[in-house]
């Protein structure tokens, strides 16, 4: 909180008693906010650090909880036994691919045609299909020209140069002068 005592060199009440101890009131009022004001800044700082220390404790609890969970849960477990385990599963997977890769091959029928010769024949229509498509295009012998005009074009004035334009004007503004 912060008084502000108005008094003039001039006025009757500047070397009077009573402006004397409205100052010393004033600057023992400001004293006490600054220390007020310390003491504010202090608190809050404990508490601050009162509220890390507890989120730290809690933190801390729980990790502990999480390792003992995790111990318990890995007690019956055995890195052999889980590698035995995920090595049956690759093999049962591969099995697996080994039965669907046989049920999916077409049955005996003798016809099993290379792709490579397959896509040779299909470039080979494609370019036959191309040659083709060419010579039906029709040449510059069937496409009409336009008949040449057999009248003249109309004269235009011979415009003036743009410099010629700019002096004439520049001239008619010296004489205006």
């Amino acid at each position: 909180m912060t008084f502000f005592v108005c008094v003039s060199p001039r006025s009757p009440f500047a070397t009077s008693p009573a402006a004397l101890q409205a100052l010393k009131r004033k600057k023992r009022y400001e004293k006490q906010l600054a220390q007020i004001d310390g003491t504010l800044s202090t608190i809050e700082f404990q508490r601050e650090a009162l509220e890390n220390a507890n989120t730290n404790t809690e933190v801390l609890k729980n990790m502990g909880f999480a390792a003992k969970a995790m111990k318990s849960a890995h007690e019956n477990m055995d890195i052999d036994k889980v590698d035995d385990l995920m090595q049956d599963i690759t093999e049962q997977q591969e099995l697996a691919q080994e039965i669907s890769d046989a049920i999916s091959k077409p049955v005996g029928f003798g016809e099993e045609f290379d792709e490579d010769e397959l896509l040779a024949e299909l470039d080979e229509l494609e370019q036959e299909e191309l040659d083709k498509n060419l010579l039906e295009i029709g040449g510059p012998e069937n496409v009409p020209l336009p008949n040449v005009p057999s009248t003249s074009l109309p004269s235009r004035p011979a415009k003036k140069d743009e410099d010629e334009d700019d002096m004439e004007d520049l001239q008619r503004w010296a004489e205006a002068m």
